[in-house]
């Protein structure tokens, strides 16, 4: 089975004896919880898409290891088209969810070990590459969503792994057999974790020779014995929870997830290891998984950005201020931010390049300032939209209040028909519709799905520190000052 459908997906999920715990306490049916399921819909929207003929160049591929037709998001880039059409993929995603989908790490990780252990092999005659190569094959068989899981907690974060008072502060390895590893610690912030049927796990930071045990990547199903999940919680989230909540929702369908993914002593055989104590390319993998974790974010999140531009658009209309001179402005800032990121995430793929495996890696540098710009950006979207919608999208009587038939006062009225009749706007515009675009536009900007916008944003494929690090390293500006010397006549 080459390709899934959403509801085959969603029901191969049902067939894991995944360990969900929330609000401390274990979740037995997490596939169908009101709190977890929007997040699934999201993955879902990654398979229904592939069979969708609208988007099948986009959404699928040949396999450059079977030639079977696969989802893009198992795919190995094979040049700058794959790599602008993994962009292009993301934002319709964006668009289709308004929310985080999710599949993004694990493709980017694919990419980024399958490069990194081809270069391990050549220095130390390892076989993980193909290790690597056989799983791959398996997942792209299988259309199975991989989690992509980098960073660990870090404890006193001004001290390396191995100087840490807990050693699981960081994934390590506890004990190494013939057949084996056995590992302990943690990945934090995870997206998608619980929606994924593997994890692929990597170091979290470049490290040196005393780190040896905790230099380690491998892949696991996400049901194996030793691992669990705590369900990280998001503001509004249990508003999912009211009954038949709807309006208040925002984005009812759709939603992002994160958790704290535990291994307690879990077993990983030889064959699933794709870096065990060959500390010096811990750093490579970070590296090149962070640059395509960039780049993704010029898709993704411009997608939203696009939803974020209509909702604000239509909250103007609503509110009957569409043709106001202050507005326009507004949203024509809105979109050039929100181009100016798709330029990014465009700009980086075109300059890509292969790798010595044969894989196509972008523009390091490009990717890094992509990610720089979506620190900042999506903010300004964000502040931009909640200007144009107004104080109603946070003071908004509840969905309950609207619906509700209390008489109140001294004509016999209900808080309902009171609801509807102060929140009403121009003609043609009901009051539910502009309460369906404030909440919306709420759960973006201030709920649940801003943790799949602004927030990730923010710290998703490391905090804006991280990108300075990385253009500050591949920016030459050495280079730069060469070019400046020989125009200005300087000889040394």
């Amino acid at each position: 089975m080459a390709l899934k459908t959403g509801k085959e997906y969603v029901e191969s999920l049902r067939q894991l004896k995944t360990r969900v715990y929330m609000f401390g306490e274990k979740i037995d049916n997490w596939v169908d919880h009101p709190m977890i399921r929007p997040s699934i819909n999201c993955v879902a929207m990654t398979y229904s898409l592939a069979h969708d003929p609208r988007y099948t160049d986009l959404m699928t591929v040949k396999s450059s290891l079977t030639g079977n037709t696969i989802n893009r998001f198992t795919h190995l880039h094979q040049s700058t088209e794959d790599l602008l059409n993994k962009v292009k993929m993301q934002r319709l995603l964006g668009q289709k969810t308004a929310s985080c989908f999710q599949r993004c790490v694990g493709m980017d990780a694919f990419n980024a070990v399958f490069s990194t252990t081809f270069e391990i092999d050549e220095a130390h005659g390892t076989s993980y590459h193909e290790n690597f190569k056989k799983f791959l094959t398996m997942v792209q068989d299988n259309d199975l969503t991989v989690d992509g899981a980098m960073t660990d907690p870090k404890g006193d974060r001004s001290k390396a792994p191995h100087q840490q008072a807990d050693p699981d502060m960081y994934l390590h390895v506890v004990e190494r057999r013939d057949d084996g590893i056995v590992v302990c610690g943690a990945k934090v912030h995870q997206t998608g974790s619980v929606n994924s049927h593997w994890h692929i796990f990597m170091p979290t930071i470049a490290m040196g020779p005393d780190d040896k045990d905790w230099a380690v990547s491998f892949a696991c199903p996400t049901d194996v014995e030793g691992m669990y999940m705590i369900y990280g919680r998001q503001s509004c989230d249990t508003r999912k929870m009211e009954k038949d909540a709807d309006v208040d929702l925002g984005n009812a369908r759709f939603g992002g997830q994160e958790a704290l993914v535990v291994l307690d002593h879990v077993f990983i055989p030889n064959e699933y290891l794709f870096l065990n104590g060959e500390h010096e390319f811990a750093g490579m993998m970070v590296e090149r998984f962070a640059g395509y974790h960039r780049q993704s974010y010029g898709g993704c999140k411009v997608g939203v950005g696009d939803v974020v531009i209509g909702a604000a658009a239509l909250a103007a209309e609503y509110n009957g201020v569409e043709k106001a001179s202050a507005v326009k402005d507004k949203l024509i800032e809105m979109t050039h931010l929100n181009e100016t990121l798709y330029s990014c995430g465009i700009a980086c793929s075109c300059e890509g390049c292969p790798t010595k495996a044969g894989n196509y890696q972008i523009d390091l540098l490009l990717a890094n300032v992509c990610k720089q710009n979506i620190t900042r950006f999506p903010y300004e979207i964000v502040r931009l939209a909640e200007d144009i919608a107004g104080g109603a999208m946070v003071t908004l009587p509840s969905e309950t209040d609207f619906k509700s038939d209390t008489v109140v006062g001294n004509n016999g009225e209900t808080i309902g028909e009171i609801c509807h009749k102060f929140f009403a706007t121009k003609e043609g515009v009901s009051a539910e519709d502009r309460a369906r675009v404030f909440r919306f536009l709420e759960n973006i900007c201030l709920g649940s799905a801003a943790v799949g916008y602004r927030t990730e944003s923010m710290h998703g494929a490391g905090s804006p520190q991280a990108q300075r690090v990385m253009i500050a390293r591949q920016g030459n500006i050495e280079g730069k000052k060469e070019l400046a010397k020989y125009i200005a006549g300087i000889q040394d």
